[in-house]
């Protein structure tokens, strides 16, 4: 019954971790990559040691007609070159030009059309509000016959508020990474936020089925229950399960965050920062808010 004891402490410090983010997503943004906005990606290595960065930047700019080149470290002897949309006598010229003056060897290279990036911007817009509506559609049905003392809809709002939560955290944490680090946001992000509404909103409902179950029982046998030791006893009774699925899950992003490839460490990043908050959402501010929302209904 910790939780629920101290359930307003934690609503509190839900605010904090809301609040932070949604003003590290304010003030720093969000900076789209080339997945969304199009142009071309270039990651160079050094045989030697790496040119100041301004250095690059000015060899690359050579190219006529190039434009504006933005260039960050990636890893310990390579840079990334960001530019508008190369042609493929432009990325010669622009090897070319970063070679002149070193040995350099090119690691990987990404272009992506204007139009292409606005398409995949409207798609991953449109595949996250479709796996919010169905996880919406699927609480409606599974509580249709909870009525008592919160209706079947109300856990369906939880639901979704929380799911909001759980992402604008992970996003507000990745704002800040593209702040200090210079990454962006790419179709990896995306796939990172997908995989976050399932995993959030499984351990949610691990929780509200349990009280389901608990309320059902109770009606079944006659038990009068208040509903705060109704919603204590199931978190109790999940607590252990979610932690431990947590851990398991958050062993392995580790992993992949020391071991994995670069490309896949923001990635990893941003999986870890949500199960964390999810976990963390789904025990101490998912079952608790149904308290309130309860006292609600009653006074109405």
């Amino acid at each position: 019954m910790f939780v629920i004891t101290h359930r307003r402490f934690f609503f509190w410090l839900t605010g904090l971790l809301l609040a932070g983010a949604l003003g590290a997503i304010f003030i720093w943004g969000l900076p789209l990559g080339i997945d969304f906005t199009g142009g071309s990606l270039m990651q160079v290595s050094y045989a030697n040691t790496v040119p100041a960065l301004a250095d690059i930047e000015k060899q690359a700019s050579s190219v006529p007609a190039l434009g504006v080149v933005s260039v960050r470290s990636s890893g310990t002897n390579a840079v990334a070159l960001r530019t508008r949309t190369l042609t493929p006598a432009e990325h010669d010229a622009v090897l070319a030009a970063l070679s002149a003056q070193a040995s350099t060897t090119e690691l990987s290279y990404t272009s992506v059309g204007p139009a292409l990036g606005s398409q995949f911007t409207n798609k991953a817009i449109w595949a996250i509000l479709a796996v919010v509506l169905v996880i919406v559609l699927y609480i409606a049905f599974a509580f249709r016959h909870v009525s008592k003392p919160v209706p079947s809809w109300g856990y369906g709002l939880i639901v979704v508020a929380m799911l909001a939560i759980d992402l604008i955290v992970p996003a507000g944490f990745y704002a800040a990474l593209c702040h200090y680090t210079g990454v962006q946001v790419d179709s990896l992000f995306i796939v990172a936020l997908l995989a976050l509404l399932g995993y959030c909103v499984n351990d949610v409902i691990v929780i509200f089925d349990r009280i389901r179950e608990h309320l059902a029982h109770n009606e079944k046998i006659g038990l009068k229950e208040s509903f705060e030791n109704t919603i204590g006893k199931s978190i109790n009774e999940t607590m252990t399960r979610s932690i431990n699925t947590a851990l398991t899950v958050a062993l392995a992003l580790i992993a992949l965050i020391y071991l994995g490839a670069p490309a896949t460490s923001d990635f990893a990043l941003v999986m870890l920062v949500g199960v964390v908050a999810g976990t963390f959402s789904s025990i101490c501010r998912s079952a608790p808010l149904l308290i309130p929302i309860a006292n609600w209904f009653k006074k109405t």
